[in-house]
C-alpha cells in the first residue's frame, strides 16, 4: 500500500512539474516491471528515455491544439532567446502562435532600436490543456501568457546584453525605495505566491534595470503590441512602473496574491 501511494505521489508531483512526465513515469514503471528490472539507475535511465520521447512528441503534437514551443536552442544571431534550457526541459516554453509572433516582433523591434539587443523570455505555458496550472504562476494556463526578463546594466551603467540577475531570470527583485507605492504593505495573506525571498537577495549581482531599453519595450508592447497582436495586460510592480514613468492603462498591478513582478514583465494576449 505504501509503495502504491508513493508511486501516486511521484506521478502527481511530476505532472504538476512538467505536465507530461507523470505519464512517462508510468510507462517507465510498467516497462521496468515487464522486463524484471530492479536496479535504480537502470530504472532512472528508462524514465529519462521515456520522458525525452514524451517531450519530443509533445513538441510535435502541441501545434495541433494551438500551441508552439519557443526554442531553447539559439544562435549568436537570434534576438529572442529563452533564458535557460530548464524551461524547455520542463515543457514550460509553449505559447500560441500569435503570442510567439508578438515575442519575435518585440525582439526585432528592440534590435532595430538598440542594435545587438537580445530579448530574454522566461516562463510561458505547458503544451496542452487550458486551465492546467503552471505553478507557481496563477494565470499561465492557456498559452496566452509569457514572461520577459528586464534589460539590465552593471554598476557603471553599461548594458548587459542577454544577462539576468538570477540564473533563471526570477526572484532577483528590484527593491522599492522609501516612499514608493507599496499596495501590499501590511497584508498577511496566508494563501499567496508573493514571496520576497529575502535570504536570496544578497546572492544576486548588483545589476540595475536598464531604463532606456525597458521603457522602450513597454512602449512598444502598449502600442504595437496592442494594435497588432491584441495585447491585453502587462504586469509590472507599481513602484517600478512609477520609477520608469509608465502611465499606460494596459500596465497594471497583478494583485497581492500573485508573485512579485519587479523581477520580470508579464504579458498576456486575447
Amino acid at each position: 500500500m505504501f509503495r502504491f501511494a508513493l508511486h501516486v505521489l511521484i506521478v502527481l508531483l511530476l505532472t504538476l512539474l512538467t505536465q507530461i512526465s507523470g505519464i512517462a513515469y508510468l510507462i517507465a514503471l510498467a516497462a521496468s516491471r515487464a522486463w524484471g528490472i530492479r536496479r535504480f539507475l537502470t530504472k532512472l535511465a528508462i524514465f529519462l528515455f521515456c520522458y525525452a520521447g514524451a517531450t519530443f512528441a509533445a513538441s510535435l503534437a502541441a501545434p495541433m491544439v494551438g500551441r508552439v514551443p519557443l526554442s531553447c536552442i539559439s544562435s549568436a544571431t537570434d534576438r529572442l532567446v529563452v533564458r535557460s534550457p530548464i524551461y524547455c526541459l520542463l515543457n514550460r516554453n509553449y505559447v500560441t502562435p500569435h503570442l510567439r509572433d508578438l515575442a519575435k516582433a518585440l525582439a526585432a523591434h528592440m534590435n532595430e532600436e538598440f542594435p545587438g539587443t537580445v530579448t530574454v523570455a522566461l516562463d510561458a505555458n505547458f503544451p496542452f490543456v487550458n486551465g492546467f496550472p503552471l505553478l507557481p504562476h496563477l494565470s499561465h494556463a492557456d498559452g496566452k501568457k509569457l514572461d520577459f526578463a528586464y534589460y539590465y546594466k552593471d554598476a557603471d551603467d553599461a548594458f548587459l546584453d542577454g544577462v539576468t540577475r538570477s540564473p533563471i531570470g526570477y526572484f532577483a527583485f528590484e527593491q522599492p525605495a522609501p516612499g514608493d507605492e507599496l499596495p501590499c504593505q501590511g497584508r498577511n495573506d496566508w494563501l499567496t505566491t508573493r514571496w520576497d525571498f529575502d535570504a536570496l537577495q544578497p546572492l544576486f549581482p548588483a545589476y540595475g534595470i536598464e531604463e532606456q531599453r525597458t521603457s522602450a519595450a513597454v512602449a512598444w508592447l502598449t502600442s504595437e503590441g496592442v494594435a497588432r497582436f491584441g495585447l491585453q495586460k502587462i504586469f509590472i510592480e507599481p513602484h517600478l512602473k512609477n520609477a520608469l514613468g509608465i502611465t499606460n492603462s494596459h500596465v497594471r498591478f497583478q494583485g497581492c496574491r500573485a508573485a512579485r513582478h519587479d523581477d520580470h514583465i508579464h504579458i498576456q494576449v486575447e
